[in-house]
């Protein structure tokens, strides 16, 4: 039956040809954009190099301060002092590691300025994240306790600022009038990794601004680490407990809000929510509407083509009603024809997807950021590619079930 109806939709296609292009065109457009999106959205929200452990990990990056009676408001990244004397101190992570978000500083090599990004971090850093070293090692506690002004470097720095060497640890880089000793080299970190990402990684010792100022707010981030995925919610209870208890200068302010988030909800407590509201759900709201957006336009358009198709074959439906074909027979037929020209066009949007993203990745418009096709994008263009097939088949489908005979003869 299947192939029958395979047999039919190829015919159908073939009848009318500039509106099946118009139809392939509609649908492998919108599922090329959708399957791009995903594997970016796939790429940014996806434990990855070297944040590898998001399971068993929550992050700390925002510290809200309030005082409804005072009309004061404090709204940032907590401080070193906060995350060090409190947070460190906290029994059910297994480690806490502690990094400020990347600053960019100057130096010039050959009369060209170059532009590197600074991050301060602390020892744990390094025994939470699992960054790969192409040569040397971390920085120690001894010599962040010291202020040595020692540094960690990106592969890409590496290039950029001594060429092409074979190795470069114990050598000097100078940024900002300062020069640093090199201590390792790392495996380069995307900038869509805004937690980990830094061109150079150096002691929080070294920070111009007081790690040691006892303000709640300043510009570190806080990442706790579990013994496993389990251990999380026993994570946040603590963290929330200390953030009721943490004493608030009555002066100025009466309340304190603050979150350790699982990485997504890091993500949009930043940049779309508050302490109240992670921003999840109206990221979703987001996605949601785009996918609606890209789906309605050629879905619509679909539909109308469709019916038009019903009507060119009015004598055929008439003729196969006449010997008992019953309307759900029919009404299935047309469902399957039109998923059949579903999974040819998302076949071509796959196949659009990848020569956008192989230009992508061979462009290196931002670097080090690699967009793939993995098995979960497939996953879900395929369900968007069935979703789209029914939404745009099932109305012209119900149309053709309803037709009479006589009426359809007539047409004819």
């Amino acid at each position: 039956m299947l192939k029958n109806y395979f047999k039919i939709a190829i015919a159908v296609l073939k009848r009318r040809k500039f509106f099946t292009f118009i139809s392939l065109f509609g649908i492998s457009f919108s599922l090329t954009i959708i399957m791009v999106l995903t594997a970016f959205s796939d790429h940014v929200v996806d434990a990855s190099y070297p944040d590898a452990h998001r399971d068993r990990n929550l992050y700390v990056s925002m510290m809200r301060l309030t005082g409804e009676k005072h009309g004061f408001r404090q709204n940032g990244p907590p401080s070193f002092y906060f995350l060090d004397h409190y947070v460190k101190k906290m029994k059910a992570p297994e480690k806490v590691a502690i990094c400020s978000f990347h600053k960019p500083s100057n130096t010039y090599i050959n009369n060209k300025k170059l532009v590197i990004d600074q991050k301060f971090t602390d020892d744990a850093f390094w025994e939470v994240l699992d960054f790969r070293f192409l040569e040397g090692k971390p920085y120690t506690a001894q010599q962040i306790s010291n202020a040595e002004k020692v540094t960690v470097i990106s592969e890409n720095l590496r290039k950029k600022y001594f060429g092409d060497v074979p190795s470069v640890v114990g050598r000097y880089l100078e940024t900002d009038n300062v020069r640093y000793r090199v201590a390792g080299v790392v495996k380069s970190v995307p900038i869509t990794q805004f937690l980990t990402y830094g061109d150079m990684y150096v002691p929080h010792t070294l920070a111009k601004k007081d790690p040691l100022d006892k303000g709640l707010n300043g510009e570190y981030f806080g990442i706790l680490q579990g013994s496993s995925a389990s251990s999380v919610p026993a994570m946040a209870a603590e963290y929330d407990d200390i953030i009721r208890r943490l004493p608030v200068d009555t002066s100025r302010f009466d309340k304190i809000s603050s979150r350790a988030d699982h990485y997504v909800a890091g993500y949009t407590r930043l940049f779309m929510g508050d302490q109240d509201n992670s921003g999840v759900n109206t990221l979703l709201l987001y996605t949601g509407l785009v996918l609606l957006f890209f789906l309605l336009l050629p879905t619509l358009n679909l539909v109308n083509i469709n019916i038009s198709r019903i009507m060119e074959r009015s004598s055929e439906i008439a003729v196969r009603k006449a010997f008992g074909a019953s309307s759900g027979t029919l009404a299935v037929q047309f469902i399957v024809e039109n998923l059949i020209l579903t999974v040819i066009g998302g076949l071509i949007g796959i196949i659009l997807s990848v020569i956008i993203l192989t230009a992508w990745n061979n462009a290196g418009l931002i670097e080090d950021v690699h967009l793939y096709l993995n098995v979960k994008v497939l996953a879900i263009s395929l369900a968007v590619c069935l979703l789209f097939g029914l939404m745009s088949g099932v109305y012209p489908a119900w149309r053709m079930s309803r037709l009479h005979v006589v009426t359809a003869l007539k047409t004819y």
